[in-house]
């Protein structure tokens, strides 16, 4: 093994795993690892360091480092959800500078990194959607906007909570009476093994089935919609209607109604590349900025966070293009 350092240790922290990478200054791809979340929210800052050393080790190991000899890398940039406020980044940012992994540590929110890996050209506007919803905006002249992203304390709805609340709601008011009929009052117990909607919010109140568990019905919708389901489909309708109405505010408040602006979108919500979920937005965002390019990407944001790092560091275009070819999902193994 060998103690030199890699040039970045790009990471990527969601609300359901994490993923690291090690990367060269020229963009080569020295490993890729993915683990379980490191969000300091989710399993507090102790542990989600830990998590964090350890998923560095594995993949230092993985690119011939030795994993004891730190710093790892040149450079570390960490996007992570739930870093939203100064508070936050300053309390990551000293865990992580006394973690050692790297001398420079850059701390951004993790829009931050779908952002940079749907953006060819660096600017534009990401929206996130995943167990939650989040957005980011970069104009070309550095300006910048983002979203407090705290849930319905701070004006939010969309991801796979807000989505599978709904249809769990759904279900229970079509099957007693206080809403329309759909298929949702079948499939929602269906899916926890259960016989009604009742049933599942029994088991929810009385601890049985986990209340983060609804986020797991935003597949049944997505199903239920495209069989025909009205009520499946105005919950997918409300999702890219909030959508739109977080890009379009970025898009706005950043004065690029006329410009050719990139809009990414990542996240689990965008696995399943929807058809009714995708041309909606697409419609919406094209009503305020005909010129948008609206685009869901394939990339894993950990790309995101790569790039930022060669950005940083003032690697060559080539690098930018390396590392886009290597690092796809594909390249990612289970520490």
């Amino acid at each position: 093994m060998t103690s030199s350092p890699a040039a970045v240790l790009a990471v990527d922290v969601g609300n359901s795993k994490t993923d690291l990478a090690l990367v060269g200054r020229d963009g080569l791809l020295l490993a890729a690892v993915r683990g379980p979340s490191a969000s300091h929210q989710a399993v507090g800052m102790g542990p989600a360091m830990a998590q964090l050393i350890e998923l560095a080790a594995a993949a230092a190991r993985r690119a011939g480092l030795d994993p004891s000899s730190r710093p790892l890398s040149e450079i570390g940039v960490f996007c992570v959800a739930g870093a939203d406020f100064p508070e936050d980044l300053r309390m990551l940012r000293r865990a992580l500078a006394a973690a050692r992994l790297a001398p420079a540590v850059v701390v951004k929110n993790d829009t931050a990194a779908v952002l940079r890996a749907g953006s060819p050209v660096g600017w534009g506007v990401a929206v996130v959607c995943g167990a939650g919803i989040n957005c980011c905006g970069l104009a070309p002249n550095g300006r910048s906007v983002r979203f407090a992203a705290l849930g319905e304390i701070s004006g939010d709805w969309g991801g796979g909570e807000s989505v599978g609340m709904a249809a769990l709601g759904a279900a229970v008011r079509g099957r007693d009476g206080r809403g329309p009929r759909t298929s949702l009052e079948r499939l929602v117990p269906a899916f926890f093994g259960l016989r009604t909607p009742n049933a599942v919010t029994r088991a929810i109140y009385l601890g049985g089935v986990s209340a983060a568990r609804v986020r797991e019905l935003a597949p049944v919708v997505f199903e239920a919609s495209r069989a025909g389901d009205a009520v499946a489909a105005g919950i997918v309708d409300r999702l890219a209607d909030e959508i739109v109405a977080m890009a379009g505010a970025a898009i706005r408040r950043l004065r690029l109604r006329q410009a050719p602006v990139n809009v990414a979108l990542g996240g689990g919500m965008f696995r399943d590349r929807d058809p009714r979920l995708l041309e909606r937005i697409e419609s919406g965002v094209h009503a305020l900025a005909p010129e948008a390019v609206v685009r869901s990407i394939d990339a894993p944001p950990v790309l995101g966070s790569a790039l930022l790092g060669l950005d940083l560091l003032g690697s060559a275009p080539e690098a930018a293009a390396r590392i886009r070819e290597m690092l796809t999902e594909a390249a990612i193994v289970r520490a």
